[in-house]
């Protein structure tokens, strides 16, 4: 399959939108050495609001692809202004991941955020199936990925926020060997499990200085 390259608008908003990007929203990054720069890779995040894909965006010297839900491209200008920055529309339900194949058969690497859908009330949601499916059919590994926010709601101007990368995946430990359903519900909840982990660990970092900050 042709090999995916980095779009222009992508490279022009990483290269020139970051830095005040980053003012406006901060970010703590943990562990972005994880983050493979080759070949096919399937990132996997919580989702808590419409910046994700850009916290996600801000480390990787690669370009992440992103699933995002059809409703999304209705709106003419957003359509054209996530298109030209690497997103592509999939129809919740249908199963057509037409696009994320041919990404990751071409080396790329999708990101997708595994609940399907944003948290309305900050807690972590139930796991689709689909990232631990394209990982199963192009032996991809799964980078598991956590936002993580003072409140677990989408943050405010200036509010910093935590961006941990985890141990990749390799695609053998999802134990996959028939493809049945719950073979896939088991390595979903094996994903999810790694971005609780990592939310655990980064909430605690939060309430830590939290009370530093009491006790000043």
């Amino acid at each position: 399959m042709k090999k995916q390259r980095e779009t222009f608008w992508y490279w022009f908003g990483k290269k020139f939108a970051t830095p005040i990007f980053r003012i406006l929203f901060p970010v703590r990054v943990n562990n972005p050495e994880r983050i493979l720069e080759k070949g096919p890779l399937v990132v996997c995040s919580n989702h808590v609001c419409m910046k994700d894909p850009i916290y996600l965006a801000l480390y990787p010297k690669r370009q992440m692809f992103y699933m995002a839900k059809k409703e999304l491209f209705d709106h003419k200008l957003v359509g054209f202004i996530l298109r030209r920055l690497g997103a592509f529309a999939i129809e919740r339900g249908t199963g057509d991941t037409g696009k994320a194949k041919q990404i990751l058969g071409g080396g790329g690497a999708v990101g997708i955020f595994i609940e399907g859908t944003r948290s309305k009330d900050g807690k972590l949601g139930r796991p689709k199936n689909g990232a631990v499916m394209l990982a199963h059919e192009f032996h991809a590994p799964i980078l598991p990925v956590c936002i993580t926010t003072p409140t677990g709601l989408p943050p405010k101007n200036f509010e910093r926020v935590i961006l941990s990368y985890g141990e990749v995946i390799q695609p053998e430990e999802l134990g996959i060997r028939e493809g049945t359903p719950s073979e896939y519900r088991q390595a979903s909840r094996m994903v999810m499990d790694r971005i609780a982990q990592l939310r655990a660990r980064d909430e605690e970092t939060f309430r830590r200085e939290r009370e530093a900050k009491a006790a000043k």
